[in-house]
């Protein structure tokens, strides 16, 4: 079964860590109270339903925050250094926020993004699952990009998940400036990293503070517990914040940089000067400023501003914190809502000048956060056998917490250790039973069981985890077991338990997206998915249908009813697709057989089938792309003119069709 709390506690990094003046990476000193973060307890048996998780008086963390404006620029080769990987000490870190600013937000490439991950979140990905991080969360404002990672172990005990963001820029109108922030409960206590870009130039500090308190006003989350940022009992406040050096001359500000008498800019940096003037502030924490202004730089080099500007340099870059105050948000009777007691220690605070690739030097910190009597067993709790060898041993048991909202749309996903994100799953199989609610009452164990077809052939090391549809999130997870199956013949490969589409007809293509980027199924309208397949078609119009643009498509009870006119469709020559396709054309094409265009639907290949309507649903792919026509530029053209010049019904595309047509799935003859 999953580690118990008991048996993984948040380790905190080494007491004696530290950083050097001059910024740069956070070196440990040799202390023998080092130590590293243990793995996942043993697995009990698989014929016993698992026993209650045993109470722990307290569990330490270590969080690793980083800042970063890239300044539209491409992201570097390498960023271990940034995350302080390899260093021994990400062995003790169990989330890291990665809070970055001015993204490239072009137009052309918005809407590359807008198909596909942005490259940074995919580069952090990248680096960090094989340490076993799993990205839990991500919300994007424009430029301003928010990434929240944890341990995979720690997932079950990350509940009430929830994004928001705040535009500032242009009076609230444009998302250039303004914050974006996740929210969490991380072993019952709330916790919200909050990711900044406020206004630039030195004479702008009353409007930077005017901004932030308009983000901490404007940011509401769901629930009675923690609606606003300052009442969590943990904040993180982060990004670029622009604050400058009041008073001293430019001259002055690079002498003491280069003499390493930082204190004595300490005292006319705004932020300084505000954190005890200004109310709304109070309570925020920073570490010692031990490192070189991270502002501004000529690109590609370690020296300070050098054009006819010469922007004199700034501590521009910053992480703070804050912990609610004990008698704030006093419950009834005196009591809070939540329990146990919070501390936080900063071990290190530096800046990064090995890389160059913007103006603005990377800022990292860590910390280690103590949670105290917060011994929470995860809502669900899976047992497996140690290896599945033979297809008949892919057995899953599973019980549910008593007070688990499930779901007939949970599902269980089979992992390869080192996945991304939750929806990187290998396979999976709906967590469903006709007695869900029976198990759920009386504490029993549930069994699923995965087919053949859906497991992975080959050797390897893989882990389970239970998705919760309701709250968008992994409740339960198992530690790595071996898989060991005879790989199949040569020309097939392994599909999931829901099914491939059919092979009958080349002209019919499923435009997936096996990689989402965001565990949020019902938020996914607008954070898209990379597909592999999109690259490989020159001159294709993509629009998403009318239906979709106003409608999420998660994979809810209302979605289970789907019409022919939610699927994707292809528009190909006839000639081409080898295939007569005569139900799928339209109503006064049949007739046209000299290379006239055909729709062919997705329903009747990888639609819901009637007598199983979950059969070919795809937890996956649900609610991550719009649904999405293709068709050749010129055969659009041409079937848009001889639509209308015959009286053909036709589909508004776009907003900018002619008003004439409908898109009443009733008056087409096919989607």
């Amino acid at each position: 079964g999953p580690p118990s709390p008991s048996s993984i506690p948040w380790s905190t990094p080494p007491p004696g860590s530290r950083c050097p003046p001059s910024g740069g990476r956070c070196s440990p000193r040799p202390s023998p109270a080092t130590t590293s973060l243990p793995g996942p307890a043993p697995r009990p048996g698989l014929p016993a339903c698992p026993k209650p998780y045993p109470a722990s008086s307290s569990l330490g963390g270590g969080i690793t925050v980083v800042t970063w404006n890239v300044g539209t620029a491409v992201p570097p080769d390498d960023v271990t250094s940034l995350l302080h990987l390899n260093t021994g000490e990400t062995n003790d870190v169990d989330m890291i926020a990665i809070g970055l600013q001015e993204v490239n937000s072009k137009i052309n490439k918005r809407l590359k993004d807008a198909l596909f991950t942005d490259q940074w979140s995919e580069l952090f990905m990248d680096v960090l699952s094989p340490f076993h991080f799993v990205l839990v969360s991500t919300v994007r404002m424009q430029g301003v990009i928010l990434l929240v990672f944890a341990k995979y172990y720690h997932l079950p005990f990350l509940h009430d998940i929830q994004t928001d963001c705040t535009r500032t820029g242009l009076g609230g109108y444009w998302g250039n400036k303004g914050g974006v922030s996740v929210r969490l409960s991380i072993f019952g206590h709330m916790v919200c990293f909050l990711n900044c870009h406020l206004p630039a130039h030195l004479e702008k500090a009353e409007q930077r503070k005017e901004d932030f308190a308009t983000i901490l006003h404007m940011q509401q989350f769901e629930g009675h517990v923690a609606s606003g940022i300052l009442d969590h009992d943990l904040v993180f406040w982060f990004g670029d914040l622009n604050f400058r050096i009041e008073s001293l001359d430019i001259r002055f500000v690079k002498y003491a940089i280069d003499s390493n008498i930082l204190s004595q800019l300490w005292e006319k940096d705004q932020l300084n000067i505000a954190k005890s003037t200004w109310p709304v502030l109070s309570g925020f924490q920073e570490g010692p400023l031990n490192f070189p202004p991270t502002f501004k730089f000529d690109v590609g080099t370690n020296k300070y501003d050098s054009s006819a500007k010469k922007r004199k340099p700034a501590w521009t870059d910053r992480i703070l914190w804050k912990i609610k105050s004990p008698s704030a948000g006093l419950g009834a009777g005196g009591r809070r809502p939540s329990r146990g007691v919070l501390s936080v220690s900063q071990l290190c605070y530096c800046s990064h000048m090995e890389y160059t690739v913007s103006d603005h030097k990377p800022v990292a910190a860590i910390f280690a956060v103590q949670f105290a009597s917060k011994a929470d067993k995860p809502p669900v709790e899976i047992y497996v056998a140690d290896e599945w060898s033979r297809p008949e041993q892919a057995v899953v048991r599973y019980k549910m917490a008593a007070g688990f909202h499930r779901s007939s749309w949970d599902w269980i996903g089979l992992y390869r250790v080192g996945f991304r994100h939750p929806k990187d799953y290998v396979s999976y199989v709906w967590a469903r039973s006709d007695d869900g609610e029976r198990y759920l009452e009386k504490q029993l164990c549930a069994q699923v069981m995965f087919s053949e077809e859906a497991l992975p052939k080959g050797k390897g090391e893989y882990i389970l985890g239970y998705y919760s549809n309701i709250s968008s999130s992994i409740a339960g997870v198992t530690e790595p077991f071996q898989i060991s199956l005879p790989r199949s013949e040569e020309g097939s490969s392994p599909t999931d338990s829901s099914g491939s589409s059919s092979e009958e007809d080349d002209s019919t293509l499923v435009l997936l997206a096996p990689k989402s980027r965001s565990p949020s199924p019902s938020k996914m309208k607008r954070h898209r998915s990379r597909s592999p397949s999109l690259a490989k078609f020159q001159g294709l119009i993509l629009r998403p249908s009318s239906r979709d643009r106003g409608t999420s498509r998660s994979p809810s009870p209302q979605s289970r009813r789907g019409l022919p006119g939610d699927i994707p469709t292809i528009h190909l020559p006839q000639e081409e697709s080898g295939c007569c396709g005569g139900k799928a054309k339209e109503p006064g094409r049949a007739a046209d057989s000299q290379g006239s265009p055909f729709y062919k639907t997705l329903w009747e290949q990888v639609g819901p089938r009637h007598d199983n309507p979950l059969a070919m649903a795809d937890p996956r792919n649900l609610g991550l792309l719009p649904a999405l026509r293709l068709e050749m530029i010129n055969q659009a053209l041409g079937q848009r003119r001889e639509s209308v010049d015959q009286g053909y019904p036709c589909q508004r595309m776009s907003p900018t069709s002619p008003p004439g047509c409908s898109t009443s799935p009733k008056e087409r003859g096919s989607p």
